[in-house]
């Protein structure tokens, strides 16, 4: 092999393992960013990711109660606000790590309203921080399925299967209206509960077209929060997950058990 030849090889082979390790950092959340790269990232208007990434380095400053992260707190208030629902979510869970704070209350607040139920959702579990149980209805409605209607008419080129495991955004089906492929995608990580149809049938706008149940960090996560302001109406959903289900982990199960029981005690001492 011939010195230009094996530079080459060298180099190829150079490429193949770093191209990989410089997509890892830079999506790895984990990597530490100084003050000045949080700010930078928090206003990265071209990187929705980079925004996501400085808030969850927001969030565990928060979490381990660094005084100095309050000079970022518009941030938080303006990002409620961004178009990107993964910006919003992660937001909506950062600012429940500093329950003293009334503007976060307030964003917190009309993010029940969000287009997206992930976001709803995280706003509802971050106000039990706050001690407000105004988002209980979106607590609940994590605990139930999610049907997925098809957004425009067509036939269906792909789609899953009953009882795969998918994640948010994962692929639900493909639609095709003439040379336009419209794909269909979970709001919600979990399993695909039902499916209403296959490859080949033609469906029109608006039609059913799956159900996904929610997965067990989604479900734990809404529990614990019922135990502190679930009521009594919101038992029968609980009762879903106090039996053994295989998809579900034993926590969950206990953690139902705790929730009903918190619930039924707390009806038991009212007037």
């Amino acid at each position: 092999m011939s010195t230009r030849n094996r530079l080459l090889f060298f180099a190829t082979a150079w490429l193949i393992v770093l191209m990989p390790f410089l997509f890892w950092w830079n999506t790895w959340f984990g990597r530490h960013l100084s003050d000045k790269q949080l700010t930078e990232f928090l206003n990265d208007q071209k990187h929705p990711r980079h925004i996501q990434h400085a808030l969850v380095q927001l969030g565990q400053r928060l979490a381990a109660h660094d005084g100095g992260a309050a000079q970022w707190y518009p941030d938080l208030v303006r990002l409620a606000s961004y178009p990107v629902e993964e910006v919003r979510n992660t937001d909506a869970w950062v600012m429940g790590q500093d329950s003293t704070q009334p503007d976060f209350h307030a964003a917190l607040l009309k993010m029940l309203g969000d287009p997206s139920r992930v976001v709803q959702g995280n706003a509802a579990l971050s106000l039990v921080r706050f001690g407000d149980a105004t988002g209980r209805p979106q607590i609940v409605a994590l605990l139930q399925p999610v049907g997925i209607v098809a957004p425009v008419a067509g036939r269906v080129i792909n789609s899953g299967h009953v009882g795969t495991a998918i994640h948010q955004g994962g692929l639900i089906a493909k639609l095709q209206s003439g040379q336009q492929v419209t794909e269909v995608r979970s709001p919600i990580s979990g399993r695909i509960r039902t499916l209403a149809v296959a490859p080949g049938v033609d469906v029109p706008s608006g039609v059913e077209l799956a159900s996904i149940d929610p997965g067990a960090e989604q479900v734990w996560e809404a529990l614990r929060a019922l135990y502190i302001v679930g009521q009594p109406e919101d038992l029968p959903a609980i009762r879903l997950y106090e039996r053994d289900l295989p998809e579900m982990p034993d926590r969950v199960k206990q953690q139902a058990v705790l929730s009903g029981q918190a619930i039924r005690d707390r009806a038991a001492h009212q007037p």
